[in-house]
């Protein structure tokens, strides 16, 4: 296990800036709360001075010398709060601040009153005016235009925000996985510039071992040989990755055989590794033999090291879900991968060696994925039983 990981780092940061934008968000959403209800209690306040005034004016001598100035500083001084003066009846008698038409007619001015009326007994309780001791009006009134802006903007910005930090994800994903593939593809073809000159050498050495009489009839030499040719699909591996590999029909269940051959004499002989299949052995799959090759070795070579070297590893070629595709399940007897853990293993860095990059999954998912269109992911697993890998290609 890798407990520093960067990608774990990186998934730490992903939840801290989670945490700071949603602190931010409600940071902001309370402050606005505090504003709209200080701005509500202060409309609030300037109705109840403009009923108050209204009153004054109704009961007051009509020779008042303050009417003037009521009418003025109070009565007109309100801009922004819709009112609406009514009877008992609930008949208009003035509104102010309404976005009423002018040019339309009495009744159709008459239902849009009604229908504001409805909307500000809906927000506030009217406030009565009595005069006369006998006669009543009643004043509606609803949020200013401004209080009600302010009132949404807080939700208007943070949907605003989370657009934008959608964006900024997928663009820093974007970008993060682009860097990937260029680190990913920069050391996969240095790999195999690398690994050509020695590879000439040995090539050249086998080649005259091979047709010295001394050397005649050695077995050695023919392992040798399966060393170097072991060694050119490798390098071809790596030179494969960042280009676009060719895809052919080929027969799946020799491929894997293939494969599968080669680990048989580099594995423990407490391994046991069979082949089955539901399909024809001529049945086909689009791959690219050295890529597909390297990914079954991977997952048995992480296969091997789960079961310590002692148990059984089935691949079973079998029908997918998915049409048009073949699905190949490899199954291992080993420690088996918690349902936490699933998704991890396919991440970089990931291991539960002691030593290990942890790069064998996440390179064969990206194969798979990348090059072969197809999946890759844990089918089952339990821990202390085993895991199976599912591979779906298309046929």
């Amino acid at each position: 296990m890798i407990p520093t990981s960067i990608y774990s780092k990186k998934s730490r940061l992903k939840l801290l800036i989670i945490a700071v934008a949603l602190f931010i968000g409600a940071a902001t959403v309370i402050y606005t709360n505090v504003l709209v209800a200080k701005l509500s209690e202060r409309e609030q306040q300037l109705i109840d001075l403009y009923a108050k005034g209204l009153r004054y004016m109704i009961n007051a001598e009509i020779d008042s010398d303050n009417l003037v100035f009521i009418q003025e500083e109070i009565i007109d001084a309100n801009r922004s709060v819709p009112v609406i003066q009514t009877d008992e009846n609930e008949n208009v008698i003035a509104y102010k601040n309404l976005d009423i038409p002018e040019k339309i007619s009495e009744k159709r001015k008459k239902r849009l009153l009604q229908r504001e009326i409805a909307k500000m007994k809906a927000q506030h309780k009217p406030i009565e005016v009595s005069y006369q001791q006998e006669f009543k009006n009643y004043i509606f009134y609803k949020d200013s235009e401004l209080l009600t802006q302010l009132r949404y903007y807080p939700y208007v910005q943070l949907t605003v925000i989370a657009c934008l930090s959608v964006i900024a994800y997928y663009a820093f994903s974007y970008s993060r996985k682009a860097e990937q593939n260029r680190v990913w593809v920069g050391l996969a073809k240095e790999t195999a510039h690398q690994l050509g000159t020695p590879l000439s050498s040995l090539m050249a050495w086998y080649e005259y071992l091979k047709g010295s009489p001394k050397f005649e009839n050695e077995p050695i030499i023919d392992e040798l040989g399966k060393d170097v040719k072991r060694l050119e699909i490798i390098t071809e591996r790596f030179s494969n990755i960042g280009s676009v590999p060719v895809l052919k029909d080929e027969p799946l269940l020799q491929v894997v055989d293939n494969a599968i051959g080669y680990l048989r004499n580099r594995v423990s002989s407490k391994v046991a590794i069979n082949i089955e299949t539901e399909f024809p052995p001529e049945t086909t799959a689009k791959v690219n033999i050295p890529l597909f090759e390297w990914v079954i070795e991977n997952i048995c070579k992480n296969a091997v090291d789960a079961m310590e070297g002692k148990g059984s590893i089935t691949l079973r070629l079998v029908k997918s879900n998915t049409k048009g595709a073949i699905a190949l399940d490899i199954q291992d007897t080993g420690k088996g991968i918690p349902k936490t853990k699933q998704e991890e293993v396919f991440v970089p860095g990931y291991t539960t060696k002691k030593r290990g990059w942890g790069l064998g999954l996440a390179l064969a998912k990206r194969i798979i994925e990348n090059y072969h269109q197809g999946r890759l992911y844990v089918k089952s697993s339990e821990v202390g039983k085993g895991t199976t890998f599912r591979v779906v290609l298309n046929r």
